[in-house]
């Protein structure tokens, strides 16, 4: 089997502990039950007849606004809870304090002293329901007198509807006085707005955008046409162009400038008459020195006429360029050449110029058309704003006028189905109910401080707690079984009234029977060597171990064997009450020497003899922890079958560990109900620092209708055959084994 996981917890509820519980304190709940039926009992009888007056009320759908023609409600706050029920909202509403005070102000409602009644009288006492699935309150009112319970039903009714006429005439005056607030607003914006789209049009020169969008797309589909017509003649015109420079080897400046200069008449004549002088200066140059005066007049005439040609030129082509001679009489191949290429010049440019023009208004075009979107989407918004306004304006020119209407009708949302009538008897009685709630109260509150107590008390109160508190064997378990003892106390119990030797005067009780137990036990505890001597202490005083001690040896004597019991308790001594002998003589005088033990011991029955305490001496731990005595305890294990040694309490006393020392072992006695869980756990740990070998624990005195575990199963047919010691000896060895 796997162990569980460290995060799995198992918690087991233990029922028959509750119930336990409830039978240690059945007292308090008793008490408290009967408390709380007794204030529901005083309850019933103060109570005093009541009447309930009882009349209907319609709620319909809240028509005010139709009546004004408005689809909002002006001057209200939507509910913001999703779920709201109407029928609650005027539940409330009638519930209300001013609806309270109106009704006490019309009926004249007063006090014995005359003193007009509080709201909360009418408040308190006023219910108001809605039935399921109507649109019905169902309004109801109690009192002592049946005649007041029915005035209040009513007036509540005329009040409520008189209230829901104010109401909706109120929602009417205050729905026309905000339509004229709003209308001067209303007629500004809309002039605003017809003033907004008259500026957009004259600002973008907007008639119509949408023929204007067709008009353009239609133009921008001719242009591109054109633009690609003209680019075409562009392309031929400069081809034509750039093959008419390379056969000129000159460009088309410096043609344009030699077509002019050719085509000039000015410059022709200079050149006309420089070649002439230029002709007499070749021929005179044949006749004269170059120093001649006639060569020196040609020669100036001919500089003269060469700066008049440069200047004609300049004044033509615009520049200081200088043009060969040859350049200006050209032949009429190269002019008609010269002449096609400034022609073919002339037309490019034409063309370009076109081009760019056509390009230029493409592109205007093109950004008109990008920007009519937007303005078509301004211009949209702009006339919304127009159309809202005016529609605005003309809703609220209509509202105004009916609103004018409406304030005069007596309109509400309520109509009564019933009246209230008087009551003819009073309610049914609630004296069942509230004493069936007096008592399942006290039964709860009895049952929690049943439990409460129960944790409060920190005793011992089952065989099983002591268990698992020590942790120690249980050898025997002890019950109390005298049926005539009671309990008068929850948190006491009395002392028990049953014989001291039950062993010897009652041989086939229970309680014998559990001696017996007790008895065979401790003789199974070891099969190497049998245990002799055994010292036998409590927690605390009152556990009983002076009657189990004397019970304990009576038990042992009855099967045979020879058992002394020591009553070692130096400090409260019992053992020679429990037998009826005298104490002037006893353990202690034997350990000063005194007496021999011979002398001291007393036979009480046989087989069982009697060591007492003897003269209580001022230090007991002294004797007690001494070589005599564990010289004792050995002659005493020796001469007997079994030696008990009665021992005081563990409680600050360190006699019972001395005496363990000397002994095989310590028995503890444990009485639920009287030791509680400090004192064990002290004991416990005395116990284990000092190191003692303890036996086990013996459970005494234990109620066993108390005991969640079944330790007994005794019957009346074995009583009568258990007889003697040698029977039960049998009976538990069989169960042993």
């Amino acid at each position: 089997m796997e162990p569980p996981q460290a995060n799995e917890y198992v918690e087991e509820i233990d029922f028959e502990k509750y119930w336990l519980v409830l039978k240690r304190r059945w007292l308090w709940v008793a008490g408290v039950f009967g408390v709380m039926v007794t204030l529901a009992l005083f309850s019933i009888s103060r109570q005093v007849p009541v009447y309930k007056a009882q009349g209907t009320l319609l709620i319909k759908e809240d028509r005010s606004d139709l009546l004004t023609g408005l689809n909002t409600k002006v001057g209200e706050i939507e509910s913001i809870y999703k779920d709201n029920n109407p029928l609650s909202t005027q539940a409330q509403i009638i519930k209300s304090r001013p609806i309270a005070e109106k009704v006490i102000e019309e009926l004249d409602l007063k006090n014995e002293e005359g003193e007009p009644f509080k709201p909360k009288v009418i408040t308190g006492g006023l219910k108001v329901e809605p039935v399921p699935e109507t649109d019905i309150l169902q309004i109801s009112y109690q009192s002592k007198d049946p005649k007041l319970a029915s005035a209040v039903v009513n007036k509540v009714l005329d009040v409520y509807i008189a209230n829901d006429v104010l109401t909706n005439r109120a929602k009417t005056q205050a729905a026309s006085a905000f339509i004229r607030e709003q209308l001067p607003k209303v007629e500004a914006n809309v002039a605003q707005a017809d003033l907004a789209l008259r500026r957009f049009k004259e600002e973008h020169r907007v008639v119509d955008l949408t023929q204007e969008a067709i008009r353009t797309v239609e133009l921008t589909a001719q242009l591109d046409n054109q633009i690609a017509g003209i680019q075409a003649q562009l392309a031929k015109v400069t081809a034509r162009s750039q093959a008419l420079r390379n056969q000129l080897n000159m460009s088309a400046e410096e043609a344009v400038a030699i077509n002019s200069l050719n085509q000039s008449p000015a410059v022709q004549q200079v050149l006309s008459q420089l070649q002439t002088i230029q002709e007499e200066l070749v021929l005179e140059r044949r006749r004269f020195l170059d120093t001649d005066p006639t060569i020196v007049r040609l020669q100036e005439k001919e500089a003269a006429l060469n700066g008049l040609l440069q200047e004609r030129i300049t004044e033509i082509i615009g520049t200081q360029q200088q043009v060969s001679t040859g350049d200006l009489q050209l032949g009429g191949l190269r002019q008609n050449l010269i002449a096609n290429l400034v022609e073919s010049e002339v037309e490019r440019l034409g063309l370009a110029n076109q081009l760019t023009v056509l390009k230029s208004t493409q592109y205007t075009y093109k950004q008109r058309s990008n920007n009519l979107p937007k303005l078509e989407q301004i211009q949209r918004e702009l006339e919304r704003r127009v159309m809202a306004a005016q529609s605005t304006y003309e809703l609220l020119l209509q509202k105004l006028q009916e609103t004018r209407v409406a304030e005069n009708q007596n309109v509400g949302n309520a109509r009564i189905i019933s009246t209230a009538a008087v009551p003819e008897s009073p309610n049914a009685s609630k004296k069942k109910l509230i004493l069936a709630g007096g008592g399942v109260a006290g039964l709860m509150l009895g049952v929690a401080l049943a439990f409460m107590i129960d944790l409060i008390d920190q005793s011992v109160k089952t065989v099983k707690e002591a268990k698992q508190l020590f942790g120690y064997t249980l050898l025997g378990v002890i019950p109390t079984v005298d049926k005539s003892r009671k309990r008068w106390l929850p948190f006491k119990e009395a002392a028990p009234t049953e014989a001291k030797l039950v062993v010897q005067d009652k041989p086939h009780s229970p309680i014998t029977q559990a001696y017996q137990m007790l008895r065979a036990n401790l003789k199974f505890l070891s099969s190497d060597q049998p245990i002799k001597a055994i010292v036998v202490t409590s927690s605390v005083p009152q556990e009983g171990k002076t009657k189990v001690c004397g019970n304990l040896a009576t038990a042992m004597a009855q099967v045979g064997q020879r058992v002394l019991l020591v009553d070692a308790d130096m400090r409260y001594p019992s053992q020679h009450q429990f037998w009826d002998l005298t104490n002037s003589v006893g353990l202690s005088n034997v350990l000063v020497g005194e007496i021999p033990v011979q002398m001291a011991v007393e036979t009480v029955m046989p087989g069982l003899d009697v060591l007492t305490a003897g003269v209580i001496p001022p230090n007991p731990v002294a004797i007690l922890d001494s070589k005599r005595m564990a010289a004792l305890m050995e002659q005493f294990s020796q001469e007997y079958d079994a030696v008990i040694v009665d021992t005081p309490p563990l409680a600050g006393i360190a006699d019972a560990p001395i005496l363990g020392s000397m002994a095989d072992g310590i028995l503890l006695v444990v009485r639920p109900g009287v030791v509680d869980a400090g004192n064990a756990k002290a004991a416990k740990e005395f116990l284990a620092r000092s190191g003692q070998q303890v036996l086990g624990f013996v459970a005494n005195q234990v109620m066993v209708k108390n005991e969640p575990d079944s330790y007994f199963y005794y019957t009346r047919e074995l009583h009568k055959e258990q007889d003697d010691g040698k029977k039960a000896d049998v009976s538990l060895e069989a169960r042993k084994r």
